[in-house]
This record gives C-alpha cells, sequence and structure tokens, in this order.
C-alpha cells in the first residue's frame, strides 16, 4: 500500500461511517470499524509505515481480523447465530468497504493475476525488468542481444563453452603466476583454485547433462559419458573417449504426396489407376483408386528412416481384367534420392515406363519433403581429405551431427545406410577458410579443420555453402577464434586490425552507429564481476523497494533466478553476494525501509557460517578482505537491530510486519553470538533487551508527550486544566501499555520481566507530570480521584504491574486523600441527620419532591456514580420507595454512593481495602441507628399530640416514620453487612450487625404498640360513652322514658347507632391509610393482629365489668353492630382465622348472643333487626 491508497482508505471507512455507503450493518459492528479507524488508520506510525513500504493491504485486514476476534468474544451467545459467521459476516463487509465501489468480481481475479505474474515471468518478461533496473534502451539490449546471436541456442551453447575455457585458462594463470587475494591463512591458495576449477567444471557438467532438444519419441539421443575429473582442456588426450558409429544414429520423417500424374494414353478412360510409395527397407503405402481419365490423388504417405540417404520409389498400376492375372499391371515408376536440403515443393518427375509402353512421355507430380533432426546441425554433399578418415579426395554426404552439448561429429553417409562410413569427433578441432587447393580435382571453395597432427580438407561447389558450413562447424568446436571470409575481413577492417571473435558481421555496422562495440566485442572473462555483481544487486533492490509489492526486501522468484544465474556463471563468490545484500539492506533499512529481519538473519548466517568456517557444504576459502567487511557489518547489523528494539512501536506498529520483532530479537541473539558454534548466555541477551526497553520507555513516553502537547499545558495551565492533561495522559499511557501488551508481548515472551520493567520504567516518566499536576491542586479538592480509578483498573489487573513500584507510589498519594475524604463525609452525614432531623416534616418524599430545588449532585468526570456533597439533596432517578422522609432517604443515598464510591476505587491492598470497607459499615451501622432513635422519638411525640376521639386519624407523618424504620431495615442489609464473621475491634462484627438489627426490630414493636394503644383508647371512649345506659343508673332510665314517650308522636332514630358508625368509620379509615402509606406488608399484619386482638379485650372487660348486669338494648345493639364489623373488617384486611377467633372473641360472642336472645323475650322489637347471627342482608 502506498500513501495514496492509505488516504484513500480512510476516506473510504470515514465515508463508512457519516453512513454514505450501501452496506448494511449494525451498531457492534460500526462500533468496531470507528475503533479500527480511530486508532489503526488514523495513526501516525501507520501511515509511516505504508511510506517505508511495509504495509500491505493484507496487513490491515490481519489487524482487523484481530481487533474483531476479541470483540466478537466479549458478545453474548446468540442461539443460532455462531460467532465464526458472525466474524465471516463482519470480514467480508470489511472487503467491502475496502474496495469502494469497485467491481467485487472482477477485483480477487485481478489480485490472482497479479501475484501469478509475481511468481512466473517470461524470459521477455525478465529482459523487459532488467532493462528497467539497468537503464537500458530496448535498441541498445536488441543489438547486444542480436549481437552476440543468443537468438540461436546452438551459438549460445557454443559461447558458453568459450567463456567456461576462458575461465579455466584464467585460473590456470593465476596459479602459475601466484597472484591470489589475500586469503586469512596461505593454505586457502590452492584451495581457491580448486574451487575455481570445481565451479567451472559442475557448469560444464550442466551444460553436458541439458538434452540437446527435446526430439521426438522415436528418437533417443546417446549421450557420451566422460569421466567425472575430465576438465575442458583434457579434450583431445588419449584417454578420451571414443563414439562408435551407433552413438550418431539419426531418425528422420518422410512426406511423400502424390498429386496426379499426366501423359497416360494406354490405358482405357474408364480403368482403374492407382499408385504405390515406398522407402526402401520400410513398408509399402497406396494412394486410393482413380480413373484413368482423372489420375489425381493428393495423398500422403508418411514414413520414418534411419537413412540419411534414402530412397524413394512410386509406382503407377492400373487393375487387371484378366481372370487368370495374379497382380495388376505397372504402367510405370520412379525412383528418387531425397535428403534434408531437397526442395520440398511439388514437382514433375518422367516415369520409366516398360517396353512397348505408349506412354513416352508420361510424369508424375509429387512432393518429397525430409524433415532435419534438431540434433543434425547441417548437411550438405562435400569434397573431403584427411589423414585418419575420408583418405581419398571424393565427393560425400555429409551429416554435422550433435550427439551431447559438447560432443559433435562430422559424419558421412552412403546411400540406404543408417551408420555413417566414417566419422570424425570435432572436439579440438580450429575450422577456418582457405585458399584452393590446385592439385585437387573437384570443389570450388575450400575450408579445413585443424588439429595437432591432423588436417581434414573440405571443399563446396558455392561460397554461400561454404559459409554455411564453416558456421555450423565453428559452433561445434567450441574454438574462441571466428573464421571470417578474406573478402569480408578486408571490408570489415580495412586496417588490418584483429577483428574480436565474439561479433556477428551482420549487426556490427549498426552497432558501432550506436557506441555499442565496445560491449559487443568485449571478453566476459576480463571483467570484474563481483563489482558488477554489486551494482546489478543494488540497482535490482531499488526496484524491487519502488514496485507495488511489499516485498520487505525479498527479490522476486525471477530476479533471484537472474542473480544467481549471474553468480554461477561468473563465479561471483556467495560470501561476497551475502555481504553486499546485507549492506544495502541495512541501509535501506536505516533510511527507513521496512526489511525482514528473516532475511537479514539468512544472509547474516550465510556469512558468519562462511567467515567461521562453519560452512554446511564443507570449509572454504575465506579473504582478508570478507572477514573485515563481514565484522564491519556485524557492528552495524547489532547497531542497526538495538535501534529497531529501542524504536520497536515505530519500526513494528501493532505488530506489523507479522511476526517481525521476534525475528529480530532472534537475529540479534545470533549477531551478538562470538562465532557460530558458541551460543551466547542468556543473560547478556536479556541484558541487552533490557538497556534497549529502558531507551524504548524514553522514547516512547517522549513522543506521547510530543503528540498530546503537555509541555506547553503543563507550565502554564489552571490547576484544572492541568488534570485534565494528565487524566488525559494516562488513557494514552494506558493504550500504549494495552498495545503494547497486545502486539508485542508475544515477541518478549522469552523475558516477560524485561517488558513489566519497561512499563515500570514508561510509567515513573509520566509519574513526575502526575505529581507535579496532583501538587497543583487545592487542598480537599476530590477531582483527582477519577485518575486513580482510571490508572488503577489498568494496573489491578496486570501480573506483572499490580502492586509493582509505580502502583505502589499511586497508592501512598491517594491514602491521604481518601482517608480525609471519609472523614470529612463522615462528619457531614452525621451533621445532616441531627440538622435534618430537627427540622424534619416527616413529609413522606413523594409529597414533597416538587417543592425541592431541583439541583443535581456535581459529577466527578468519567465516574459511574455522583460522588456524595453536603449540600443538598434531589431524589435520585433509581429510588422507587417515596415514603421515606427527606432526611432519611437522604441519609441512605449518601451511606449507598459513599459506599459504592470506595468500591469503585478497588484498593489494591487488601489490608487496606478490607478497613475501608470495616469502616464504611460500621458508620452506616452508627448512622443509621442514630435515625431510628430519633425517629423512635418524633414518633412518641407526634403520637401524643392526636385526640383520642373517632375523629382521629393517623397523621402521614407517622406513616412516613414507620417506613423509615422499614427503609432502615432494609439498608442495613446492603450497608452494614461484611462478608463472613470478621473480627472488629475485638467483637465479631456480626453481633455488631445484629445490634442494629434488634434495634430497629425493638423499635418497630414499640411503635406498633404505641399505635395499637392510641387507636384502642378511641374504642375505650366509644365503651365509656355506652356504660352510661348501664342498668341501675338515673342516665339510663331517662333515656329510656324519654324516648318511647316520643315515640309515639315521631319517627325517632335508633339510639347509639350513630356511635358505632362513627367507631366503624373511624377503624375502616385508619386501616385504609396504613395500607396505603407503610410499605411493609409484614410491620402492617402484626399492627392489625395487635389492633384487633386488643379491641377485643377492652371490650371482653368492658363486658366482664357488667356481668351481672343486663345490658341496656342501645348497649347491645351498638356492641353488636362494632364487634360484627370489627371482625368482618380485619377479617378482610387479612388477619388469620386463628387469631379472629380467639378466646376472647368467643367470650365476646357467647355473652353478646345470651343478651340478644334474653332481650329477643322480653322486649322483640327492640332490636330492630340487629343480631350476631351471620347474615348477608345486613348493610355495610
Amino acid at each position: 500500500l502506498n500513501k495514496q491508497q492509505l488516504q484513500m482508505l480512510k476516506e473510504r471507512f470515514q465515508a463508512f461511517l457519516n453512513g454514505e455507503t450501501q452496506i448494511v450493518a449494525d451498531e457492534a459492528f460500526c462500533n468496531a470499524v470507528r475503533s479500527y479507524y480511530e486508532v489503526f488508520l488514523k495513526s501516525d506510525r501507520v501511515a509511516r509505515m505504508v511510506h517505508s513500504g511495509g504495509c500491505s493491504a493484507n496487513d490491515f485486514r490481519d489487524v482487523f481480523k484481530k481487533n474483531i476476534e476479541k470483540r466478537v468474544r466479549s458478545l453474548p451467545e446468540i442461539d443460532g447465530l455462531s460467532k465464526e459467521t458472525v466474524l465471516s459476516s463482519w470480514l467480508a463487509k470489511y472487503d467491502a468497504i475496502y474496495r469502494g465501489e469497485e467491481d467485487f468480481c472482477k477485483q480477487p481475479n485481478r489480485m490472482a493475476l497479479s501475484a501469478v505474474s509475481e511468481l512466473i515471468l517470461s524470459k521477455e518478461q525478465l529482459y523487459e525488468m532488467f532493462q528497467q533496473i539497468l537503464g537500458i534502451k530496448k535498441l541498445e539490449h536488441q543489438l547486444i542481444y542480436n549481437a552476440c546471436q543468443l537468438d540461436n541456442g546452438d551459438e549460445q551453447a557454443a559461447q558458453i563453452r568459450r567463456e567456461l575455457d576462458g575461465r579455466l585458462q584464467l585460473a590456470e594463470q593465476m596459479a602459475r603466476e601466484r597472484k591470489f587475494p589475500k586469503f586469512v591463512t596461505r593454505e586457502m591458495e590452492n584451495m581457491y583454485i580448486e574451487e575455481l576449477r570445481s565451479s567451472v567444471n559442475l557448469l560444464m557438467a550442466n551444460l553436458e547433462s541439458l538434452p540437446v532438444s527435446k526430439g521426438g519419441p522415436e528418437f533417443k539421443l546417446q549421450k557420451l559419458k566422460r569421466s567425472q575429473n575430465s576438465a575442458f582442456l583434457d579434450i583431445g588426450d588419449e584417454n578420451e573417449v571414443q563414439l562408435s558409429k551407433s552413438d550418431v544414429v539419426l531418425s528422420f520423417t518422410l512426406e511423400i504426396v502424390i498429386m496426379e500424374v499426366q501423359g497416360l494414353k494406354s490405358v482405357a478412360p474408364n480403368r482403374i489407376v492407382y499408385c504405390t510409395m515406398e522407402v526402401e527397407g520400410g513398408e509399402k503405402l497406396q494412394t486410393d483408386q482413380a480413373e484413368a481419365s482423372r489420375p489425381q490423388w493428393g495423398t500422403q504417405g508418411d514414413f520414418t528412416t534411419t537413412h540419411p540417404r534414402p530412397v524413394v520409389k512410386v509406382k503407377l498400376f492400373t487393375e487387371s481384367t484378366g481372370v487368370l492375372a495374379l497382380e495388376d499391371k505397372e504402367l510405370g515408376r520412379v525412383v528418387l534420392y531425397p535428403t534434408s536440403n531437397s526442395p520440398k515443393s511439388p514437382d514433375l518427375h518422367k516415369m520409366i515406363v516398360p517396353k512397348n509402353s505408349q506412354d513416352s512421355d508420361l510424369k508424375i507430380k509429387l512432393a518429397v519433403r525430409m524433415d532435419k533432426p534438431p540434433h543434425m546441425k547441417h548437411c550438405g554433399y562435400l569434397y573431403a581429405l584427411g589423414q585418419k578418415v575420408w583418405k581419398r579426395w571424393k565427393k560425400r554426404y555429409f551429416v554435422l551431427v550433435q550427439v551431447s552439448q559438447y560432443t559433435f561429429a562430422m559424419c558421412s553417409y552412403r546411400e540406404k545406410k543408417s551408420e555413417p562410413q566414417e566419422l570424425m569427433q570435432l572436439e579440438g578441432y580450429t575450422v577456418d577458410y582457405t585458399a584452393p587447393h590446385t592439385g585437387l580435382q573437384g570443389g570450388r571453395m575450400f575450408f579445413n579443420a585443424v588439429k595437432e597432427g591432423d588436417t581434414v580438407i573440405f571443399a563446396s561447389d558455392d561460397e554461400q555453402d561454404r559459409i554455411l558450413w564453416v558456421q555450423a562447424m565453428y559452433r561445434a568446436t567450441g574454438q574462441s577464434y571466428k573464421p571470417v571470409p578474406a573478402s569480408q575481413a578486408q571490408k570489415m577492417n580495412p586496417k588490418g586490425g584483429n577483428v574480436n571473435t565474439g561479433i556477428s558481421p551482420l549487426y556490427t555496422d549498426r552497432g558501432q552507429k550506436h557506441g555499442m562495440d565496445e560491449f559487443i566485442s568485449a571478453n566476459p572473462c576480463k571483467f570484474d564481476h563481483a563489482s558488477l555483481f554489486r551494482l546489478l544487486q543494488r540497482q535490482t533492490l531499488d526496484h524491487r523497494l519502488n514496485d507495488s509489492y511489499s516485498c520487505l526486501g525479498w527479490f522476486s522468484p525471477g530476479q533471484v533466478f537472474v542473480l544467481d544465474e549471474y553468480c554461477a556463471r561468473y563465479g561471483v563468490r556467495g560470501c561476497h553476494r551475502h555481504l553486499c545484500y546485507l549492506n544495502e539492506l541495512i541501509e535501506h533499512s536505516e533510511n527507513g525501509s521496512v526489511i525482514d529481519p528473516t532475511l537479514l538473519h539468512y544472509s547474516f548466517a550465510f556469512c558468519a557460517s562462511h567467515v567461521h568456517g562453519n560452512r554446511p557444504d564443507g570449509i572454504g576459502t575465506v579473504s582478508v578482505e570478507e572477514k573485515e567487511r563481514f565484522e564491519e557489518i556485524k557492528d552495524r547489523l547489532s547497531s542497526l537491530l538495538e535501534n529497531q528494539i529501542s524504536h520497536f512501536r515505530y519500526c513494528f506498529p501493532f505488530g506489523r510486519p507479522e511476526g517481525a520483532l521476534k525475528a529480530t530479537l532472534s537475529l540479534l541473539e545470533r549477531v551478538l553470538m562470538k562465532d557460530i558454534a558458541t551460543p551466547i548466555p542468556a543473560e547478556e541477551v536479556k541484558k541487552v533487551v533490557r538497556k534497549c526497553l529502558e531507551k524504548a520507555a524514553l522514547i516512547n513516553y517522549t513522543r506521547l508527550t510530543e503528540y498530546a502537547k503537555i509541555e506547553e499545558t503543563m507550565n502554564q495551565a489552571t490547576p484544572g486544566r492541568k488534570l485534565e492533561e494528565v487524566l488525559h495522559l494516562a488513557e494514552l499511557c494506558i493504550e500504549v501499555l494495552q498495545q503494547n501488551e497486545e502486539h508485542h508481548s508475544e515477541a518478549f515472551a522469552w523475558w516477560p520481566e524485561l517488558l513489566a520493567e519497561h512499563a515500570e520504567k514508561f510509567l515513573s516518566l509520566y509519574s513526575v507530570d502526575m505529581d507535579s499536576a496532583l501538587e497543583a491542586q487545592p487542598q480537599d479538592s476530590w477531582d483527582s480521584f477519577p485518575l486513580f480509578q482510571l490508572l488503577n483498573n489498568a494496573l489491578r489487573n496486570d501480573t506483572f504491574l499490580c502492586n509493582g513500584k509505580f502502583h505502589k507510589h499511586l497508592q501512598e498519594i491517594f491514602v491521604p486523600m481518601v482517608i480525609r475524604y471519609i472523614d470529612l463525609m463522615e462528619s457531614s452525614i452525621a451533621q445532616s441527620i441531627h440538622r435534618g432531623l430537627e427540622q424534619e416534616s416527616w413529609q413522606p418524599v413523594k409529597s414533597i419532591t416538587n417543592s425541592l430545588p431541583n439541583v443535581a449532585l456535581p459529577k466527578v468526570p468519567s465516574l459511574p456514580l455522583n460522588l456524595p456533597q453536603i449540600p443538598s439533596f434531589t431524589t435520585p432517578t433509581w429510588m422507587t420507595s417515596f415514603n421515606g422522609s427527606a432526611t432519611s432517604e437522604d441519609l441512605f443515598w449518601k451511606l449507598d454512593a459513599l459506599q459504592m464510591f470506595v468500591f469503585d476505587l478497588h484498593w489494591p491492598e487488601p489490608e487496606f481495602a478490607h478497613h475501608l470497607e470495616q469502616r464504611l459499615k460500621l458508620m452506616a451501622t452508627d448512622m443509621i441507628e442514630a435515625c431510628v432513635k430519633r425517629t423512635r422519638i418524633a414518633f412518641e411525640l407526634k403520637l401524643q399530640k392526636t385526640n383520642k376521639s373517632t375523629d382521629l386519624r393517623i397523621p402521614s407523618s407517622l406513616c412516613t416514620m414507620f417506613n423509615v424504620l422499614v427503609d432502615a431495615k432494609k439498608q442495613t442489609a446492603k450497608l452494614c453487612i461484611l462478608d463472613g464473621g470478621q473480627e472488629v475491634s475485638g467483637i465479631l462484627y456480626q453481633q455488631y450487625h445484629s445490634k442494629i438489627d434488634d434495634l430497629i426490630e425493638e423499635t418497630v414493636k414499640e411503635i406498633i404498640s404505641l399505635l395499637v394503644s392510641k387507636v384502642v383508647s378511641v374504642l375505650e371512649g366509644v365503651l365509656s360513652k355506652l356504660s352510661r345506659y348501664d342498668e341501675g343508673t338515673f342516665f339510663s332510665s331517662l333515656v329510656s322514658f324519654t324516648v318511647k314517650a316520643a315515640a309515639k308522636y315521631v319517627d325517632v332514630p335508633k339510639p347509639g347507632m350513630d356511635l358505632a358508625d362513627t367507631y366503624i368509620m373511624f377503624v375502616r379509615q385508619n386501616q385504609d391509610i396504613l395500607r396505603e402509606k407503610v410499605n411493609e406488608e409484614m410491620y402492617i399484619e402484626k399492627l392489625f393482629d395487635q389492633w384487633y386482638s386488643s379491641s377485643m379485650k377492652v371490650i371482653c372487660m368492658w363486658l366482664a365489668d357488667r356481668l351481672d348486669l343486663q345490658l341496656h338494648i342501645y348497649q347491645l345493639k351498638t356492641l353488636i353492630k362494632i364487634v360484627k364489623k370489627t371482625y368482618r373488617d380485619f377479617r378482610l384486611q387479612g388477619v388469620l382465622e386463628g387469631t379472629l377467633n380467639s378466646k376472647t372473641y368467643d367470650t365476646v360472642h357467647s355473652r353478646l348472643t345470651v343478651e340478644e336472645a334474653t332481650v329477643s323475650v322480653t322486649d322483640a322489637g327492640g332490636l330492630q333487626g340487629i343480631t350476631m347471627k351471620d347474615s348477608d342482608e345486613e348493610e355495610g
């Protein structure tokens, strides 16, 4: 990826986040993309890496994949949707965003094709690439290519043979003159010559092992077998393996096409004619039949033969009509002697006809095509005369045969013979043009082949044929001298100078015109290939690092192929090659390019094993220059690696390239080794890595403060601003440590404690800024708690950093602040209880919230809840109970908030954390106890002020007090309970806690008793009114008389019933008030139980006092109504049957039933339908 592509990617992801694309995504995916965009894509470290060519598209995808894997793992499980499905879906969406509007289908194909072209390059593509690398124009390449005749496979092989010969001669010359490079030891000089020889012999063996051509299935090339130690200069010795005639057997394919016959007159037009064809010694083929009037065929016959001079016979027949004829009649024949040089086009041939035939002018049109096998380099007729072979000057048919890459033979053949009559191996011969030999008859243009002790003279009939033969034999002999005809030599070099042998005459003029003759005529053996290779490799690497692939310094396969070929062909030493490569890679790396450390490792290991004499292929020669250069590169590499480890966040951002940091550490260990065999002690490597990571801490923190621009702010900011900056810096520091853990910890897995030391060093640098900002804060300012929470939450879960140096320092700073804060809050809450309860109206909060000032509690940034601060109270939105008093709700909320605040600190040191928890629980217990006691006193005072008549309605303030106690009981479970039975000040905490529980229970019992006493006193008042009607009193007789007298004239209402109704209304309404306003069902039930029991008890006692008296009818009617209604009302309120039907109730019920029976006997109409019997007809 380059800078433009990175910018385009940022725009595409921004467009997605802005909702400008058609890609459908849920909130979780959008959050993942936003995080990836903000943290990764916008990172300056990634931009720097892209600029240096070290980031591939695959790296970007991998980082996103790792990011979402963590996110998806933390998501809850969904039935029917696996996390793998979510991952693959998210990756597909990522790919869609990455590609933008491009066609989804075409893109992968394009990528695949470009990847293939990276791996597989044709010869033409390689030429083109290296023209770009070396800055060579196309025309210049073509001139050199053509002039060197590299377009001809035979010439190429011949050129290589000449080069190898030249290299061997140079090695021999060096050995003779003792001009060696300076080696580490003197014994290496002879070894060096052997290395040169073996490298050349290896190339010769490679060349020899190459098949001459693919050949057909029928053709099996016999390879020349040479002894393994034979060198190029050994050829021609007596030990030379001679070719046998069977080694040069050739295989030819003939095509015979018969077109038509002309001049056929001796046969009737309707007679059938046909032709046969054969290559002598082989099978016979026949054409289709045709009428004599139109003898045309166009039939092709294919033959295979091993005869370089075959004989072809074609005959014309007509079908015999005679009954006794055994065979068809031959009308004519033609015999041909084709060669590989014969014309291939159809031609008319005169046929030989039988005697007395009328067809005197019978001709046949046919074509004979004879192929030229790949290993037959030339053929034709020549005159020859030699000393060992062809000892008589005569014309013969010659074939130049290539048996293997190094073996050629000149063979003469007779007709119909597959093996040569005579042959001559061309190795060691030199071919050249000669002047005509006057004493020899036959042949016009002469040339010869000369060897020590032998000369063979050849002659052809024309100049062109001679040139073709000489060129073919020149390529076969491998000679360094290139023969030039006398006429051309004069023309090309009029001054008579010596013309170099490597030039093709055809291209010389053009080469001179373009200034290329110097290169065309150059001898490869005379160049300093070591320095040329250094240049070639440097320019290839520059080209590679600037192409469209993120290669990290690795050459493409095509480039490696060319560089390997160059080294092998021109003898460039492997150590020199890798030292140059290392030098270039280190230079690029120092200039900011991303180089794969594994690549550096390969080259370094090769050079180290070479210099230390520990090569896998045995000991080789080591020059002094190589050793010195290796030591210099080793020092440079060591410095580079240490620098990279110190800048690991910037050299390997987000762990990219994958595994590079781990490989860098591995390479550093290798570089620190004294030699290849002795491993370095682990402590030494650890020492170097520790030093690098100490530097890294300073570098990382300096870069971070520069990014956050802290220095400018800290010098002149207000305390609040300083705290904000330090808080922001803490977030950045934590992010850096998390990224180090996530992306780099695996690389440092050998020394996890070193990464922890690095983190401590990094945090110690941060602590300087943190301390400075905290010192600037005013006293009793609590705004710094979020800083503690942020840092503590990051550190307490880290195995190495939890309670480490920085963590302890952080705790030391905040311990006094936490204690001071809790002290202030304790006194503040105590004061607020005291003041609040003094001024408490005991109205339920629900009814007074609207009139409370709506002042939000001050918030501390980033904290999950508001810190309790003293002045005002607003009902928190989370409160579900609305019937407590303002003071009590304020108290419970503050205690809860304080405990939540301390819990959210997650204090890391267990003892202090336990101390804080104990202290807050005890504080809560004391505060709630005070609140309960004050509420009990207030309840009694308020209750005393209420009247005792049936007009009494329990005030809501009493219900509120009841609710305060109910809430207190609930809150103690949460605010006052410690885990287990821990001891506090020598007593069990559980005992301490049970005290507050007991207190609340006792208080509740007391206020229930007080309330019951109050409501029962109302009943006593009613009963006291009824006692006026007691039998024998003056008031009783007066009332009876008055009512009876008045009843004669008016309808008098039932006396006493209004009293009963008033009391029943009092009971019902107070039941409803309590039911509605008191929150605890259990206490309501207790209250009603006691109320009912006490009421029945009072009535029972009142009746017991009148055991000897008969009840007045009005007393009876009132009591019956009160008792029945009380029973029913309390049953409706949930009082249990056992309580309802108590002995007291039974006593009352019996007495009233007896009284009712008595009245019904004496005064039947007196009760007016009121009875103790159950009846549904009664009015409610």
